[in-house]
């Protein structure tokens, strides 16, 4: 071991750097003491304990002398037992003057350095280090530029001694005294917290003007330390002190108001109150406890005091317990629905059907209703009116466009600025905890590098897991099970299978033309007219001009465009009753472009005749149901099939499988069994720029096709809709309600369908089902028959 726990006495300024005793032609040898990171200058007074049996070896030699030493640097620190290339030749002549025995068998000597030497030889190795040296005295060059460094040092030591506060009263005098530049340079070297490195370049160096320029940079780099250290400890400590003054001025304001009986409660005695007020579990209990305790150790008015204060207040702010009383009665709930909707039944009766099981069981898991239809038709109004007739807190949530999980979910409380998700933060709006809970457009969700909202609903939407839903930001579970979810969308296609499988799913699919003019005469016009400032004394909009407004300017499942018209109608309607001072204003059918100017759709009567190759079929789009004529033409050729009216795959496979079938039945038919080879056919879909797809024109494409084939007409008030298969076999279809709805208004009078969708007349209403004789059918073989007969 070697020096170790050194203790640093700095020298006296004004004692001199050299000892009498050694003069400069002095070679006589000296033990030689390794050191370890002592930063050696002439001058000092040190102790140092000595481990290293050679080291004591040296030292026992040196007392037994004239107790002089040369102490030596190291030049690696980690060297236990050094070698002479191991030492600087470069240390100083020390005269030991005290040495004390210590526990461990170590030795603490007591030194005072006299002067930097050389060493010239090592004399001895064993059984220590000694040597002979050579004293260091530099020759000063008394120049004007000498002369001013050194009055840069003193200037500049006297300034880092006023910064560490280590000057006295009469230092400038002291130094004043010191002429001789090398035991300035010594003076000042001991009084800085050098390097090991840059103590011994400054140690060992020769020249006196490198020496002075040398310390001169130390003393420099040194003051911009202390000054930047004393910065930064002076606004640390000006924080504390204000920190401790605002404290102190609290717990005084405090005593004052208790003093005074004003705030006799403060904001932790107010938080026990509220918390000990709550119907809650013992985890949520005990977590606002430790808040409560985190809260009281945090000096008020701090940023984390107001993180936490956040937390508790959502805590208890939410409505862990409180609930409405949910409206049992099944008849005053048929009541509320049936006056604020016309038809939909499906969704009506689904809600009557809740409202019975509740009335029987008195309590049961919400169920998750999905209402899946066209915009426009009334999904989100239906919640409401829900809501109203259960006596249930509305709430919205929309979810179009979302893409953020933390939306649902929350962020946690690490974040900066962190809140709970939408779920939590609109139930503490409601504040009730079974409030009916419509997520808007649940199909428009989308997904980033933020996560998957999807997936973060599907706790929330599964009644067997929601009842412990768990808030990031809250971290406490919340039960959601005694929340009627509701939730809609525009399509079932993009909503992931997951969620889907947590939905029940019912289908609004839209109004047809004599449910829009009974919602427009019970709901639309009555609002409009309120809205504009009318009355029906004032503005009256007969039954016909209603039914024109919905056939020739509408084109929608639903009534959000028939309301806007109405809504202009009303508006063109005020300017007349105020410009031309009327007092009352009728629309009908006949002055109905005066108001909404010329059709802007139109429909097709279908004639009662006969042509060959034509047929209408039925297609269903998301606006309602339409006629579609399909055209074939054939000519002599070479077997070339053209399809045309921008057709979707669907379609085309269609028209193939009709082909197909017809050439396997070619002579039942009637029909040249090479037709394929020596006939061209044309198919056409008009409309051409209208993209049309969907599996329910395949019996209509292979009506017309034997039509064009055989040269047999087929009669024009026919419709027809199916798909079918190369074997002929008739498959079903959806959108048959929107579909015969198109064809009695068309001036169709018979339909032909697959005989599976014969229990899907049922949603049609009679008023359609009784103009129109219908056909079902199971077999291709079954729609010629009724098309051109049994002949061939």
């Amino acid at each position: 071991m070697s020096t170790e726990n050194t203790v640093d006495t700095r020298p006296d300024p004004v004692a001199g750097s050299q000892c009498d005793h050694y003069a400069e032609e002095k070679r006589d040898a000296i033990p030689l003491v390794p050191i370890r990171g002592m930063g050696l200058f002439p001058g000092m007074v040190l102790h140092f304990d000595v481990g290293r049996e050679k080291s004591m070896t040296a030292i026992d030699a040196v007392m037994a002398g004239e107790q002089n030493v040369f102490l030596a640097e190291q030049k690696d620190l980690a060297v236990t037992d050094p070698k002479p290339e191991d030492i600087f030749n470069v240390g100083c002549v020390a005269q030991v003057k005290q040495m004390l025995k210590m526990p461990d068998d170590a030795t603490r000597a007591l030194v005072e350095i006299k002067e930097r030497a050389k060493i010239t030889e090592f004399v001895q190795e064993e059984p220590y280090y000694a040597v002979s040296f050579q004293p260091i005295k530099p020759v000063f060059d008394n120049s004007k530029e000498n002369k001013a460094l050194i009055h840069l040092i003193k200037e500049a030591f006297i300034r880092f001694m006023k910064t560490t506060r280590r000057i006295s009263g009469d230092f400038h005098k002291t130094l004043d005294l010191i002429d001789d530049p090398d035991h300035l340079i010594d003076l000042i070297c001991a009084n800085l917290n050098l390097e090991q490195e840059e103590a011994q370049k400054n140690l060992q160096e020769e020249n006196l003007n490198d020496r002075l320029m040398m310390t001169y940079q130390s003393l420099v780099d040194e003051i911009e330390m202390t000054e930047i250290e004393k910065s930064i400890s002076d606004k640390v400590k000006s924080e504390m002190e204000k920190t401790q003054r605002d404290y102190v001025l609290r717990e005084q304001l405090k005593v004052i108001q208790e003093e005074l009986d004003e705030g006799g409660s403060n904001e932790l005695d107010d938080y026990q109150k509220r918390l000990d007020a709550l119907e809650v579990s013992d985890e949520v209990r005990e977590k606002v406890e430790v808040e409560l305790h985190r809260l009281e150790k945090v000096p008020e008015g701090s940023p984390e005091a107001g993180v936490i204060e956040t937390y508790i207040e959502w805590i208890l702010d939410l409505p862990w317990n409180n609930a409405t009383k949910e409206e049992a009665d099944v008849k005053r709930v048929r009541k509320i629905l049936n006056q604020d909707h016309y038809a939909l039944d499906d969704v009506k009766e689904r809600v009557l059907e809740y409202i019975s099981v509740l009335h029987l069981s008195k309590s049961m898991k919400s169920p998750i209703i999905c209402l899946v239809g066209p915009p426009g038709v009334g999904k989100t109004s239906i919640a409401k009116s829900i809501a109203r007739a259960l006596n249930r807190k509305y709430v919205r949530m929309s979810l179009g466009g979302m893409s953020d999980e933390a939306e649902i979910r929350g962020h946690r409380r690490t974040y900066i600025g962190a809140i709970p998700g939408r779920i939590i933060y609109h139930l503490k709006q409601a504040g009730t905890n079974n409030p009916l809970f419509l997520l808007d457009e649940i199909d428009k969700m989308s997904q980033d590098f933020r996560g998957d909202p999807a997936s973060a609903l599907l706790e929330v939407l599964d009644p067997e897991q929601n009842n412990t839903f768990t808030d990031n930001y809250l971290e406490l579970p919340f039960d959601l099970s005694h929340v009627l979810f509701l939730t809609t969308a525009n399509t079932l296609s993009t909503i992931p299978r997951p969620l889907l499988d947590r939905m029940e799913i019912i289908e609004v699919s839209g109004y047809i033309e004599d449910e829009k003019q009974e919602i427009a005469k019970r709901y639309l016009i009555p609002k409009q007219l309120e809205v504009h400032g009318m009355d029906k004394t004032k503005l009256k909009i007969s039954k016909g001009a209603a039914r024109d407004i919905i056939r020739y300017y509408t084109r929608e499942s639903g009534v959000r465009e028939l309301e806007r018209e109405i809504a202009k109608i009303c508006r063109v309607a005020a300017k007349e009753l105020v410009e031309e001072e009327k007092e009352k204003v009728s629309v009908t059918a006949k002055n109905l472009a005066k108001y909404l100017g010329l059709h802007r759709f139109s429909f097709e009567k279908i004639k009662n005749d006969e042509l060959v190759g034509v047929v209408n079929g039925l297609a269903w789009t998301s606006v309602g149901g339409e006629t579609l004529e399909i055209e074939v033409v054939v000519v002599d050729g070479k077997g070339k099939v053209v399809i045309t009216g921008q057709l979707g795959d669907v379609m085309q496979e269609s028209a193939k499988a009709a082909i197909s079938y017809i050439r396997s039945k070619a002579d039942e038919l009637g029909i040249q069994k090479d037709f394929y080879d020596v006939k061209d056919i044309h198919l056409h879909v008009p409309e051409g720029a209208v993209p049309k797809d969907g599996p329910s024109a395949g019996i209509t494409m292979t009506t017309a096709l034997i039509s064009a084939l055989t040269g047999k007409p087929v009669p024009q008030n026919l419709a027809m809709t199916g798909e079918i298969t190369l074997r002929g076999r008739v498959l079903p279809i959806g959108g048959l309600r929107e579909k015969l709805t198109a064809a009695h208004r068309a001036g169709i009078t018979r339909i032909i369908l697959p005989k599976e969708n014969e229990k899907d007349l049922e949603e049609v209403p009679n008023s359609v089902t009784d103009d129109l004789s219908i056909h079902p059918v199971s077999q291709m073989e079954e729609v010629t028959a009724l098309v051109f007969g049994h002949q061939k």
